[in-house]
C-alpha cells in the first residue's frame, strides 16, 4: 500500500501551513505571476485562474494521494493572507526522504517566512512523520533560496552541474530558458538542534479537520 501524507495543518508563532483551498486561487495566481518565482520555477507564464485552480484541485490532491508530495500554503497566522507554499516532491518511504521547495509572495519577502515555514514542515516531518532525510536543490545564482537553506541548518553536498533550466527576460521582453547549475542540500534530523529556538516556535500539528 502506497504511503501518503496526511491533510495537514502546521501552525508557527507567525504562520499557518495548511491545504490550498479554491478560495487560494487569486492570490496564487498573482503570486505566481511575480518575475523572481517566473525566473526560478517551471511554471507557465503567464500563470492564470485556470493553472491555480488545476493546481489546487487536481494536482495537489492528486500528488498527496499516490504518495509522491505534499503542496501546502503558506499564511499570515493573523491576517489569513497567503504568503508562499511550501512543497514535497520526489518523496520515498522506504528511505523516508522527500524534497523541499518553497515560493514566497513579493510583498512577503524578507521577512523570514520561508525559513520559518520551511523549519516548521522540517520539524513535522521528523517528528510526526519519521523521516530521515529532506533535500533541497537551488539554482547556482539563487542566492535567496540558497540563505534559507542555510538558516535552517542544511548542508550542501554539492553541485549537479548544468542541471537545472533558469528563466531570463530578453531584449524583446520574452523569457528565454538558461542552463545552470543546481546547489544539492540535505537536512537530516540531528542537523535541526537548536535551529527551531532560532527561527520558529512550532505550537504544534493538528490533522485539517480539527483546523478551523
Amino acid at each position: 500500500m502506497t504511503s501518503t501524507f496526511p491533510n495537514i495543518s502546521i501552525s508557527t508563532e507567525r504562520l499557518v501551513l495548511r491545504p490550498l483551498d479554491e478560495d487560494d486561487v487569486p492570490a496564487l495566481t498573482e503570486m505566481m505571476n511575480d518575475e523572481q518565482i517566473t525566473a526560478w520555477t517551471d511554471v507557465p507564464q503567464p500563470f492564470t485562474e485556470e493553472n491555480a485552480r488545476g493546481w489546487i484541485t487536481e494536482y495537489a490532491p492528486t500528488e498527496r494521494a499516490a504518495g509522491r508530495g505534499l503542496d501546502l500554503a503558506v499564511t499570515e497566522f493573523l491576517t489569513q493572507r497567503l504568503v508562499g507554499i511550501v512543497q514535497l516532491t520526489k518523496t520515498n518511504w522506504h528511505i523516508r526522504s522527500t524534497e523541499l521547495s518553497y515560493i514566497i509572495a513579493p510583498w512577503a519577502r524578507g521577512e523570514g517566512y520561508a525559513s520559518e515555514a520551511a523549519l516548521a514542515t522540517a520539524q513535522w516531518l521528523f517528528t510526526d512523520q519519521k523521516f530521515e532525510r529532506i533535500e533541497l536543490r537551488t539554482a547556482a545564482d539563487n542566492t535567496a533560496s540558497q540563505q534559507v537553506a542555510q538558516k535552517i541548518g542544511c548542508i550542501s553536498e554539492g553541485v549537479l552541474r548544468n542541471a537545472c533550466i533558469a528563466r531570463v527576460r530578453t531584449e524583446d521582453d520574452t523569457w528565454a530558458d538558461v542552463r545552470t547549475d543546481f546547489i544539492v542540500w540535505s537536512l537530516l534530523p540531528e542537523d535541526l538542534e537548536g535551529a527551531g529556538e532560532q527561527l520558529a516556535d512550532t505550537r504544534g500539528f493538528t490533522s485539517y479537520g480539527d483546523w478551523n
